[in-house]
């Protein structure tokens, strides 16, 4: 599987633990983020890791910055992503069950690296259930196409 990960100034260091985790857990991980801790803007990051995931050239994505907030608001307004963050396991986890999300983010300033582990392989480890849940996300896809 590869994984698209995107992160700002303030998530390079989590960036590059997180990274280092799937890696050595056998994912592919494309760095589409900065490894500079000069201030940058966020919306950027989220822009190409929804890009990459919606075009097929990732499976899944990945995104980091302060609060996980805006970076992820970024990457929702490429048509096709479905992010949302999680400061938590269980969220991340129902989120891919419930609402087959794409793209995970999180917050460097929120949550310390070993939460950030727990929460991608509660997310990562999940699966869509599809059913009542898929009609659901067509209405998100719906609201999208109008």
């Amino acid at each position: 599987m590869k994984i698209a990960m995107g992160n700002d100034h303030s998530a390079v260091e989590l960036k590059n633990e997180i990274k280092a985790y799937l890696e050595g857990k056998g994912y592919e991980v494309v760095n589409f983020g900065t490894d500079s801790l000069e201030s940058c803007d966020y919306p950027v990051y989220g822009e190409k890791v929804g890009r990459a995931v919606v075009a097929g050239e990732a499976d899944l994505g990945i995104l980091i910055c302060g609060t996980g907030v805006g970076i992820s608001l970024a990457a929702n307004k490429v048509k096709g992503v479905r992010a949302c963050v999680c400061s938590e396991p269980y969220s991340a986890k129902l989120s891919r069950m419930h609402n087959n999300t794409n793209v995970l983010a999180f917050g460097a300033r929120v949550v310390g690296s070993e939460l950030a582990k727990m929460i991608v392989d509660e997310w990562l480890g999940a699966e869509f259930e599809g059913g009542r849940h898929q009609r659901r996300v067509d209405m998100m896809m719906e609201i999208e196409n109008r």
